[in-house]
C-alpha cells in the first residue's frame, strides 16, 4: 500500500508545530509497513526533496521567495483576499497536482490523501488520481462563510472516494454546506501522542492553552474568573498560547485587576504542553466551533477535568456533560458556574483520568493509523 498526502502543513524541522499531528500519523503508517511520500509547500524559497524520518517530502515551489508566505503561518484566509494572494495560492494547487501526477509516474500510488479541501483537495481533484480529503476545521469554517467557493468544494468532495473529518461537528457543517450525504463522511481525528502526559496533581488552578485569537474567547473567561473571584473563590488563571489578541487580553486582564491573578506564559512546543498543563485543577476550553478541540483532549490525558462552549464544536466529541467535564453556554456567570463545580467536584479528578485513558487509547497514532489503513485498502479495492 503506497500513498501520497497533499498537505499544506507538514513540520520543517522538529519542534515545529506545523502539521505535527500529520507527521505523527505518517510515521505510524510507515511503522505498519505503508509507503508513504509528502507533497507540502516550500517556505519562502526554501523548497526540493528531503528526508524527514526517512519520510520522502517534496516542498513545492510556487512564487517567487518573498511570496511564499501561503503556508506556516496560518495567515492562508487573508493573503487570498489579495490579487497576488490568489495568483499564489492559484500557483500552489496547480504545481502540487502536477508534482502528485510526476509522482505517480514514477512510482504507482493506491491513492492521495488531501489534507483541507483547499488546498491539498483541489491539488489532488486537478492530479485526477482517486483520492481521500479528510477535512480539519478552517477549510469547513471558509465553506460555510465564502459562497463562490462551494461549487468547487461540491466537486471535489463528491469527487473524493471516501471524505474523512476530524469530529462529528464538523461532518455535520459540511454535508449540510456542499449537500452531501452525512452517511459518506467518516469520523476519524487524528492522533495524539501522549506518552509525555502525566496525571496533574491539582493545586495549578485554572489552565487553558490555544491561539489567542477572538474564535478563542477568552475575553469571557477573564470575566468568568471576576465573578468567580466576586462569589468568594480567587483562583489562578494560566493563559498558554501567543497571538494577536494577546496585546488587548494583557490590557483587559490590568483593567478587570487580574494582573496578579493570571499567567500569560506566551507559545510552548507541543513536548512540552504535558508540562505546560502542570498540576492544573480544571482546563477551561471557551472556544467556537473548534475543529476537533486538541487542547481540550491533552488536558483529559493528564486527569484535568474540562470545562467548554457547548457550541465548540468538535470539543463535544471529547467532553461530556457531567463527570469529567461540562459544556455550557459562553456566557461569563456560566462558564464561572461550571468551573467552580468542578473545582468542588471531588469525583471529577478521577472520572476525568477514565476519560483520558479511554482517549489515549482512541487517539493513539498506532489506533488511528490501523483504521485510516483500513480506509485506504476500501478505497483501493473499489478503485
Amino acid at each position: 500500500m503506497n500513498v501520497v498526502f497533499v498537505t499544506h502543513a507538514y513540520p520543517r524541522w522538529d519542534g515545529d508545530v506545523a502539521g505535527s499531528f500529520l507527521e505523527r500519523l505518517i510515521l505510524a503508517l510507515s511503522a505498519r509497513g505503508v509507503g508513504v511520500r509528502v507533497v507540502a509547500p516550500a517556505d519562502m524559497g526554501k523548497g526540493g526533496k528531503e528526508l524527514r524520518h526517512h519520510i520522502p517530502v517534496t516542498r513545492v515551489r510556487y512564487a517567487p521567495a518573498r511570496w511564499e508566505t501561503l503556508a506556516y503561518r496560518g495567515t492562508m484566509p487573508t493573503a487570498t483576499q489579495s490579487v497576488a494572494g490568489l495568483i499564489s495560492a492559484g500557483s500552489l494547487v496547480w504545481r502540487q497536482a502536477r508534482t502528485v501526477s510526476r509522482l505517480w509516474r514514477e512510482q504507482p500510488f493506491d491513492l492521495v490523501h488531501a489534507q483541507w479541501w483547499v488546498p491539498g483537495g483541489v491539488s489532488a481533484w486537478l492530479a485526477r488520481r482517486p483520492y481521500v480529503v479528510t477535512l480539519h476545521g478552517m477549510d469547513v469554517v471558509f465553506l460555510e462563510h465564502t459562497a463562490v467557493v462551494r461549487p468547487i468544494a461540491r466537486r471535489v468532495l463528491r469527487g473524493a472516494a471516501a471524505v474523512t473529518a476530524v469530529s462529528s461537528d464538523l461532518a455535520d457543517r459540511a454535508a449540510a454546506v456542499v449537500g452531501l450525504e452525512r452517511a459518506r463522511i467518516v469520523v476519524q481525528p487524528m492522533p495524539i501522542e501522549a506518552s509525555g502526559f502525566q496525571a496533574s496533581q491539582g493545586g495549578g488552578g485554572i489552565v487553558t492553552v490555544g491561539r489567542l485569537m477572538p474564535r478563542k474567547r477568552l475575553d469571557v473567561l477573564l470575566l468568568a474568573v471576576v465573578e468567580l473571584r466576586s462569589s468568594g473563590r480567587t483562583v489562578p488563571l494560566t493563559i498558554i498560547g501567543d497571538g494577536p489578541e494577546r496585546p488587548g487580553l494583557e490590557r483587559r486582564a490590568a483593567e478587570l485587576g487580574l494582573a496578579g491573578q493570571v499567567r500569560f506564559l506566551g507559545e510552548v512546543p507541543p513536548a512540552r504542553i504535558p508540562q505546560a498543563l502542570g498540576n492544573a485543577d480544571v482546563f477551561a476550553f471557551p472556544a467556537l466551533g473548534e475543529g476537533f478541540g486538541l487542547a481540550a483532549a491533552e488536558a483529559l490525558m493528564a486527569g484535568v477535568p474540562v470545562v467548554a462552549a457547548r457550541d465548540g464544536g468538535g470539543v463535544s466529541d471529547i467532553v461530556p456533560e457531567q463527570g469529567a467535564g461540562r459544556l455550557v453556554s459562553a456566557d461569563p456567570r456560566e462558564l464561572a458556574r461550571a468551573l467552580g463545580d468542578v473545582l468542588s467536584d471531588p469525583d471529577a479528578r478521577r472520572l476525568a483520568a477514565a476519560a483520558g485513558i479511554a482517549l489515549r487509547h482512541r487517539l493513539a497514532p498506532v489506533t488511528v493509523a490501523e483504521n485510516f489503513e483500513a480506509l485506504y485498502r476500501e478505497v483501493a479495492t473499489r478503485a
